[in-house]
């Protein structure tokens, strides 16, 4: 008999905070700022593949798109073994998992890995994806998805969660399933759009460092380049060069909105502490 799983008040406000929230999207970079913001404080995880295939037909479903959402810099060489349409882990993970459901789709439990903790097993079978999870550097994945369904089916692989994926992330990808599936559907796709500046490849050469978070963290505070310098012992025109650095690695244009995708990356957890 399974175990029932008990939220605490504040998962529950996390989980109807991520319900709401999904209601309101309808483009592409609401989407991304969603699972890296309110979906994050649920299911934290590095690398986020959604993926979605065409309707439901004999032959099976065909992988229409594929896309990789992430709020820190990962290795591009990763990024593509991981999504890669053909040969790339979630694709393949999300066959195996079609494969193990049978004629149910993904509507089958969850499927957690955790790749340190498998032991050795044969090509056919869910632990054989464990040696390239490690080689990878993204430890376990969650996976789970809608389909296949009239309109199509999603499925959905977060890699890299901080804590052994388990019942209770099972539980809570379950949950949230609906709602990722139908706030994907909706994207209005036009021809060549892309994810945000954000995500994926197209993320800056680098992370945002220690001084620019708390740069940052003084203007979600208000302050000014000069008071921002006067506090951290710079000058009012280094403040500026670095927020210009910020605003290219966060994919903005201005103060503003610098501070609302900090803020969706939880960039600014802790920045008091670290000013």
């Amino acid at each position: 008999m399974e175990q029932a799983v008990i939220l605490s008040k504040r998962e529950q406000e996390y989980l109807l905070g991520a319900i709401e929230a999904s209601l309101s999207v309808r483009e592409l970079r609401s989407y991304f700022l969603w699972t890296q913001g309110q979906l994050q404080a649920l299911l934290p995880h590095r690398l986020m593949v959604c993926m979605q295939f065409g309707p439901a037909c004999p032959g099976g479903s065909v992988l229409a798109h594929i896309d990789c959402l992430h709020g820190t810099v990962i290795d591009s060489a990763v990024l593509e073994q991981v999504s890669d349409p053909v040969h790339g882990l979630a694709p393949r993970l999300a066959r195996h998992a079609q494969a193990r459901a049978g004629t149910g789709g993904w509507q089958a439990p969850p499927l957690a890995l955790e790749a340190a903790a498998q032991p050795a097993a044969g090509p056919g079978a869910w632990p054989a994806f464990a040696p390239e999870l490690l080689r990878l550097g993204l430890d376990n994945v969650l996976l789970h998805g809608a389909g296949p369904l009239t309109g199509g089916g999603t499925c959905f692989a977060l890699f890299g969660m901080p804590q052994r994926p388990g019942p209770r992330q099972a539980y809570f990808i379950e949950l949230l399933l609906p709602h990722l599936h139908f706030a994907l559907q909706r994207l209005e796709r036009m021809p060549g759009a892309a994810w945000p500046a954000a995500s994926a490849a197209a993320w800056a050469e680098r992370p945002v460092s220690r001084r620019e978070m708390e740069i940052l963290h003084w203007v979600k505070e208000g302050k000014s380049n000069v008071e921002v310098g006067q506090i951290l012992g710079i000058s009012g025109l280094t403040v500026k060069n670095h927020l210009q650095r910020i605003y290219k690695t966060l994919g903005v244009s201005n103060r503003t909105q610098a501070v609302a995708r900090g803020m969706a990356l939880r960039l600014l957890d802790g920045g008091a502490a670290r000013a």
